[in-house]
């Protein structure tokens, strides 16, 4: 596997790593989920997971590299990070816009939380005040 970017975000799930991997990957044209790993009887006392059970999913999204973690509960998404969509037309945004908060929640000024907790915002490529929503 060749890495295309030197920074990656990585993105802690409690147990939906591969559910928001496949989710994200079935939004963004170019899209590809690239490998999963498993947890193993190795290291169980530390943390906790069933062997077998998804540990990671590295995926890309319009050629920007992921990792999702399945590292569990102790850490949430907060607004303190989110996730800019660059978008040209108003169809690109309403087209984000409704993938992505489906199951979440729409927040004020155009930002949203998808139904992972994810932030997520638009950022038009063109004059600002002629696109909604994003």
């Amino acid at each position: 596997m060749q890495i295309k970017s030197k920074i990656a975000p990585c993105l802690w799930f409690d147990n939906q790593a591969e559910a928001a991997a496949k989710f994200y990957t079935s939004i963004f044209k170019g899209s590809k989920i690239i490998k999963t790993t498993h947890y193993t009887e190795v290291g169980r006392e530390v943390h906790g997971r069933p062997p077998g059970s998804v540990m990671t999913v590295v995926f890309e999204l319009a050629g920007q590299p992921f990792t999702a973690l399945n590292g569990g509960p102790a850490f949430k998404f907060s607004e303190a990070i989110s996730f800019q969509v660059n978008c040209e037309t108003q169809d690109e945004i309403d087209y984000f816009w409704s993938k992505l908060s489906e199951g979440g929640e729409e927040g004020p000024c155009g930002w949203l939380k998808d139904k992972f907790g994810l932030s997520w915002q638009g950022r038009p490529q063109y004059h600002a005040r002629s696109l909604r929503r994003f």
